[in-house]
């Protein structure tokens, strides 16, 4: 692998959706999310991570050093549970079990992951623990786990440009799943069985997330450059291969990337973020036609470059 990162990045994401759902919320019988106070829609950073993580796992084969942690298994496979994978990993202390997990796992490296479960074992009188010390008395069980591991990519929520609007629309299905159905459906003395649905989408909206880049945490976790050019490739092909009939179309449009020469960086994070502006054409956007996306690159910060996609390769 490459070397471990040495520049700071903040970065802007804008991604549209229409006639989809991008992100239902489950105390909402799944509508899509928003802000209740003021009907923003809302993407969540978990569901944006599992996008990337989709992404690299169908892009990769699952194997050191681009294997995904968390991630769907066979449930009835013998490493199909988190604290077993993390009691099998190398490693007789805690940093060293930490830092295994981080060289096979680019998830772990990138965004972090809580470690300190793990399988156990019994403690005799006698043994040493992780730091050395011999126990004087026996104790049930060791937790063998690999602590807490910070990661240096940290995605806030995407939030609508605007206002958005719940819509809700009845379906039908021409089958029924179960015999109660059935019978229901013959006792109305109907020829061909049927079934009632609903489905929630957002007409139009335009999202913007922000994300930020810590080389700090990458120091401690071993994130690479390799590692961040697949964290921009996996951000801008993430909807791609999540086309599921909810999703409706879900579309990259703009990737905005500031570049700090110093580790601990040039400019605030909130003054880079306000040369990104956004426009809106419509009074009703319904494509991303509707709004104009403009990044201010005059009189930058010294020590700040900025690369913007689609105009510019990022990776």
């Amino acid at each position: 692998m490459s070397e471990v990162i040495k520049n700071r990045y903040d970065f802007a994401f804008f991604f549209d959706v229409k006639d989809g759902n991008p992100n239902g919320d489950p105390d909402q019988v799944n509508l899509p999310r928003v802000d209740t106070e003021d009907q923003h829609g809302l993407v969540t950073d978990v569901c944006i991570k599992r996008k990337i993580r989709n992404y690299v796992t169908l892009k990769g084969e699952l194997k050191s050093p681009f294997d995904i942690f968390i991630r769907q298994r066979d449930i009835a496979a013998d490493d199909s549970y988190l604290n077993a994978l993390i009691g099998k990993a190398e490693g007789d202390t805690t940093s060293a079990k930490k830092g295994n997990l981080c060289n096979n796992y680019w998830d772990i490296r990138t965004f972090g992951a809580v470690l300190s479960t793990g399988e156990s074992e019994s403690v005799e009188a006698g043994d040493e623990t992780d730091d050395g010390v011999a126990t004087k008395k026996p104790s049930k069980k060791k937790v063998k786990g690999g602590g807490t591991v910070r990661g240096p990519v940290q995605l806030t929520f995407a939030r609508s440009e605007d206002r958005v609007y719940q819509a809700e629309h009845s379906i039908t299905r021409c089958c029924v799943t179960t015999e109660k159905e059935r019978d229901s459906q013959l006792a109305n003395d109907r020829e061909f069985a049927s079934t009632f649905g609903r489905k929630a989408t957002v007409p139009y909206a335009m999202y913007r997330m922000h994300g930020f880049v810590s080389t700090i945490d990458a120091r401690k976790t071993g994130f690479s450059e390799d590692d961040l050019k697949l964290l921009w490739e996996s951000l801008i092909n993430a909807f791609e291969h999540d086309r599921a009939a909810a999703r409706g179309e879900m579309n990259p449009r703009k990737l905005v990337i500031f570049k700090h020469t110093s580790h601990l960086g040039n400019e605030l994070s909130g003054r880079l973020f306000d040369r990104v502006t956004v426009t809106k054409k419509s009074d009703l956007p319904r494509s991303k036609d509707d709004y104009q996306i403009d990044v201010n690159k005059e009189q930058l910060p010294t020590g700040i470059e900025v690369k913007v996609w689609p105009e510019e390769a990022v990776y």
